[in-house]
């Protein structure tokens, strides 16, 4: 009787480990996944038409915006659809701004963003 409940117990154990290291699978596919889309040509060109529509002369001398830079631990899912990403403007951490980014039409765009406020005031959206 004794010996039964053990293989039972075994049994139910493998199920339990099993069932989680799926998930976990699942999980590091869904990362690896998102990170291929944010550092994709396609997400380049949306972050760049985007800052290029918040700053008309981006990434040229006369332009206020001159780089930017992925944070890598801030790509995540978001709940609602999509993927939230942060990116550092200029270098400057006080400068950033958060996308979710996501498919329109069959094409990835910058959707829903946050502005620092750093960066609002240097772009001119606050005064």
């Amino acid at each position: 009787m004794k010996k039964k409940w053990i293989i039972i117990l075994g049994i139910v154990i493998i199920v339990i480990f099993a069932i989680g290291l799926k998930f976990y699978m699942d999980e590091k596919r869904l990362n690896e996944e998102m990170m291929n889309v944010i550092y994709s040509d396609e997400a380049k060109e949306a972050f760049d038409k985007d800052l290029k529509g918040m700053d008309s002369k981006a990434f040229t001398e006369e332009g206020k915006v001159h780089s930017y830079e992925i944070v890598r631990e801030s790509i995540r899912r978001n709940p609602m659809g999509g993927i939230n990403v942060e990116l550092i403007i200029n270098n400057d951490s006080e400068m950033d701004i958060e996308y979710t980014m996501d498919k329109f039409n069959g094409q990835l765009r910058c959707g829903g963003a946050s502005v620092s406020g750093k960066l609002a005031k240097l772009l001119g959206i606050w005064k």
